[in-house]
């Protein structure tokens, strides 16, 4: 004879066995997935907030866009810093603040229609600028307050 669930079986000589309870995916990572979402709220508010206080011109060069992003990798290259070389950080710090606040402040997605909204307006100039500028900037701001913040914690040590 064949049992059709064979992992719930009742035999008369042995107690009812209940089947081992698979964790949910989300179990281990519900937490994770909550302070990203929380924390990127947070932060694109704070992005449309900065956006409402000074808008950018249209044809423009795009102010404040590259100001968020330039702010927020500077903000994220001392973070790093922080949780990696001074702080042992709760677990879900890292995904609230890094992913969930900075990813909501900063913007690529914003970043990228800006460009083609000034190459779409007759300035192409002004958007390669954009561009440019852009990738520059936030690339050095992390670099510097990197260097900056480890020396600071080099300096502070003596």
């Amino acid at each position: 004879m064949t049992v059709p669930h064979p992992e719930r079986v009742d035999e008369p000589d042995t107690p009812f066995r209940v089947p081992a309870r698979t964790a949910s995916p989300w179990h281990g990572q519900g937490p994770v997935v909550a302070m990203v979402a929380l924390g990127g709220v947070l932060g694109a508010t704070a992005r449309y907030g900065a956006a409402q206080l000074w808008p950018a011109q249209t044809g423009g060069f795009p102010w404040t866009t590259f100001w968020v992003n330039v702010v927020g990798c500077a903000v994220i290259g001392v973070f790093m810093v922080v949780i990696t070389d001074v702080w042992a950080a709760h677990r879900l710090v890292r995904p609230f603040f890094g992913t969930g606040v900075l990813g909501g402040f900063t913007t690529f997605s914003t970043y990228a229609v800006d460009i083609q909204k000034l190459v779409d307006a007759g300035h192409p100039g002004t958007g390669l600028a954009y561009l440019a500028a852009t990738l520059c900037a936030a690339l050095a701001a992390v670099w510097l307050t990197v260097t900056a913040a480890r020396r600071a914690l080099a300096w502070r040590q003596r």
